[in-house]
């Protein structure tokens, strides 16, 4: 390797490890309006990937990046003292600290609610830790639809935790609101995914003044009945999925398996909207192997050039 690429790799590792200790003694800013917060950007098994030998995940097992926590959005409104968690992730105890430091005295130690979309382990599995064996919570609302509120009270060891009453299961309905407080509902919507145990849901989460989309996992836009670019109108912020780049990172598995909207396919589906609602747009959902991970590849920088964001840890929007 020439010099200058010893003197580029080694700025590279100097600045991730820069990063990590940040995100280690991060101290979260508490907020003092209704906000929500980044939590987890990641697909559900994470990074490094269980049983990953590509270079994505190699330095990653010696050397954890903080940064990288599966999917979850946090709500916080210090006005009226609540917080609420979307998705219950294996990643859910360190989620749940952060959430209780973004709302300081104003919220619980645990949430008011969680939000499920669906029966994936990134989505769910993070419930595991309010059993007996864990946290022991007492009564945490958990809102899920009537698929996935079946398969949480008739399967083990799910079914544990609603018959100790260590969650409460509310039941969703497509497409009414539930609300939360004075100036928060909250909306579920269908959408077309694998639906083994579950139906799949995303959220239309309204606060006092602004609106989010949160689809972490859909198939493809056009087999879903509405239309992406109409819901994004919609609202004033947009987290959708964004599992994989391109069809380059899954060359070892059939995609009829796993399909998700490539990012340079929903590029080219925004391509023709206004900057202000390409603004809108976080990618969010990224696969270990997804290039846009790292904010110095090609990829990342092409998203960004096309107008749009990719989600980072711990953000912070206000509503």
């Amino acid at each position: 390797m020439r010099l200058e690429g010893i003197i580029i790799v080694a700025m590279l590792l100097c600045s991730c490890r820069q990063k990590e200790q940040e995100l280690s003694a991060f101290k979260p800013t508490p907020v003092k309006e209704t906000s929500l917060v980044i939590l987890g950007t990641l697909q559900d098994g994470g990074s490094p990937h269980i049983g990953c030998t590509k270079e994505c995940c190699k330095d990653l097992f010696q050397n954890p990046d903080q940064s990288r926590k599966v999917v979850s959005l946090g709500l916080i409104d210090p006005q009226n003292k609540t917080s609420y968690l979307f998705e219950a992730t294996p990643d859910i105890s360190i989620q749940m600290k952060i959430l209780k430091q973004f709302g300081a005295n104003e919220v619980k130690e645990t949430p008011d609610g969680i939000f499920v979309t669906h029966a994936h382990i990134g989505h769910y599995s993070g419930l595991m830790y309010l059993g007996k064996e864990a946290m022991n919570t007492k009564g945490i609302t958990v809102y899920a639809m009537p698929c996935m509120k079946k398969f949480l009270e008739e399967n083990g060891p799910w079914s544990q935790l609603v018959s100790t009453e260590n969650i409460l299961v509310k039941e969703l309905v497509a497409g009414k609101s539930e609300r939360l407080t004075s100036t928060i509902t909250v909306t579920p919507f269908m959408v077309p995914h694998r639906d083994e145990y579950s139906e799949t849901v995303g959220y239309v989460i309204q606060g006092p003044t602004k609106r989010a989309l949160f689809i972490p996992d859909i198939d493809k836009w056009e087999k879903w009945e509405r239309n992406i670019v109409d819901e994004i109108n919609n609202v004033d912020y947009a987290f959708i999925d964004a599992t994989f780049f391109d069809a380059v990172e899954i060359n070892n598995r059939d995609i009829r398996e796993i399909p998700h909207p490539f990012i340079i396919e929903s590029m080219k589906l925004f391509a023709d909207l206004p900057a202000t609602e390409k603004k809108k747009i976080y990618f969010i959902h990224l696969n270990h192997s997804n290039p846009i991970l790292n904010p110095e590849s090609k990829q990342a920088k092409l998203v960004s050039e096309n107008g749009f964001n990719i989600a980072q840890i711990y953000d912070v929007f206000k509503m």
